[in-house]
């Protein structure tokens, strides 16, 4: 992870000569006008307070700032666990949801239950994690981001603990449901602590940090359910869960300092919060980052829905070549969003970055359509997985950067930010997914169409309500 000049402490007592050469302009203005600074490296703000600070050689107006060597190796000790410990969180929700797919079978035989029912427990998480995202962050906001963070992770392993011994599919159901509840307080609650401690790019550059601990979730977690089912049954996959959940709660609690100070929380009940959610949404340009997100998303979940069947039933793969397909898209994605961390985001202007990634999504989206139409003729299976993949690798551009546009517009609301943008995502991914079916499980045209169309709105949303245009016009005019 990039370093970048220390603590806030730190810099309150270490003047900064700007973010150098390549650095981003959507830093030269906060959105509130006034200059913005870029944060420090996240471990200096969750060390121990009474830790020594270290400040740059006085006399020296303007220079950089130089960390004495113990105390540069304590904060990129502390950075990198802070690093873990958020992607840890992150990456639960997906690990919940994968892991649990090879037992469908094994759950429905079980149980005694119709298939149909069964996979409402993966609806079920799905929906508890959207919406408990719009209850955790206004939480997060007035009571602080550790509280939460540590009352939800109890709750999911309570909840992943009475899966395990659920005897009826109903039970199971309603205890996914508070599964999914809680499992979102480390979804909203990563997103917050990155914008308590990050800013412009590197709080851009840490969401694609994120990106390569997530992405790599999805890959593995079907493969770890897998072969926890050749040991046990079903209920052993939620047992692994739970013993994950008590691990990082633990972590959590012992090396996760509280991110928001007292003096930035908001002292408001519910009212309050419904009142900086609807402020948040007549932010024309937060909303916009937000729905071209949400958007995106919905691209990528109608591409994990559809894929199984496009791939298998219409184009003939066997199971290992589309879970070598499926792997291989997902190792695009998190390269691309490293590639966007470590090398575009300082060096680009992140809508720049971000208008190019949404450009190659609706590329690629029209590519597959035209296709799976049959344009080109009769098609085969290489042209729609390279199709695939390039459309799946230009997320790696266009999630983090939509989330760090938004998040740095809300800098005295980063919890309920964070809950809008995960709950749109999911509730617009949701709504688009079971569109791809629409035609049935022979035809590959339903996905493309609902990807073209997902595309060419998010980049509407894009151009039309964030304007980046205009906010690079008055950058260059030094307004």
């Amino acid at each position: 992870m990039p370093e970048s000049g220390g603590s806030r402490a730190q810099r309150a007592h270490i003047p900064t000569s700007g973010t150098g050469p390549g650095a981003d302009a959507d830093l030269a203005t906060g959105a509130d006008g006034h200059p913005a600074v870029p944060h420090g490296d996240a471990g200096a703000l969750s060390v121990d307070p009474a830790a020594p600070q270290a400040t740059a050689p006085a006399g020296i107006p303007g220079a950089p700032a130089a960390l004495p060597a113990p105390a540069a190796k304590a904060a990129r000790r502390t950075g990198l666990l802070v690093t873990l410990v958020l992607g840890g969180l992150t990456a639960l929700p997906p690990l919940s949801m994968d892991m649990y797919l090879p037992a469908l079978p094994a759950v429905t035989d079980s149980l005694s239950a119709p298939a149909a029912t069964i996979q409402l427990t993966l609806t079920a998480c799905l929906a508890g994690m959207a919406l408990g995202q719009l209850v955790v962050g206004p939480m997060s906001d007035r009571w602080g981001r550790r509280t939460p963070l540590l009352l939800g992770m109890v709750v999911y392993v309570l909840a992943t603990a009475l899966c395990a011994l659920a005897p009826t599919a109903g039970l199971l159901i309603g205890f996914r449901l508070l599964q999914g509840l809680a499992g979102a307080a480390g979804i909203v609650i990563a997103r917050a602590v990155v914008r308590d401690l990050y800013d412009g790019v590197e709080m851009a550059r840490f969401f694609s940090t994120l990106m390569l601990i997530s992405g790599a979730a999805p890959i593995v977690a079907p493969l770890i359910g897998g072969q926890v089912m050749r040991f046990t049954d079903w209920r052993g996959i939620f047992v692994v869960l739970t013993a994950v959940g008590v691990v990082l709660t633990l972590v959590v609690w012992k090396w996760l300092h509280e991110t928001l100070p007292p003096a930035a929380r908001h002292t408001g009940g519910v009212t309050d919060a419904l009142r900086t959610m609807r402020g948040l949404l007549a932010d024309r340009v937060f909303t916009g980052y937000m729905v071209a997100g949400g958007l995106a998303f919905a691209v990528l979940f109608a591409y994990i829905s559809a894929s199984p069947f496009v791939v298998q039933e219409i184009y003939g793969a066997s199971p290992q070549t589309f879970s070598l397909l499926f792997g291989l898209n997902s190792i695009g994605l998190i390269a691309v969003g490293q590639i966007n961390g470590k090398l575009l985001v300082g060096r680009f202007r992140l809508d720049k970055v971000l208008g190019f990634g949404l450009a190659v999504i609706v590329l690629a989206a029209v590519a597959l359509l035209l296709m799976t139409t049959g344009v080109f003729g009769e098609v085969g299976l290489v042209p729609v997985a390279a199709g695939l993949f390039v459309l799946m690798s230009a997320m790696g551009l266009a999630m983090p950067n939509t989330n760090a546009q938004a998040l740095m517009r809300t800098k005295h609301a980063a919890g309920s930010a964070s809950a809008l943008l995960g709950t749109s995502s999911f509730l617009i991914g949701a709504v688009a997914s079971p569109l791809v079916g629409i035609a049935g499980e022979d035809t590959a045209v339903p996905m493309a169409v609902v990807q073209v169309v997902c595309a060419v709105a998010a980049v509407g949303c894009f151009l039309f309500l964030c304007r980046p245009w205009q906010r690079a016009g008055r950058e260059a005019g030094g307004l």
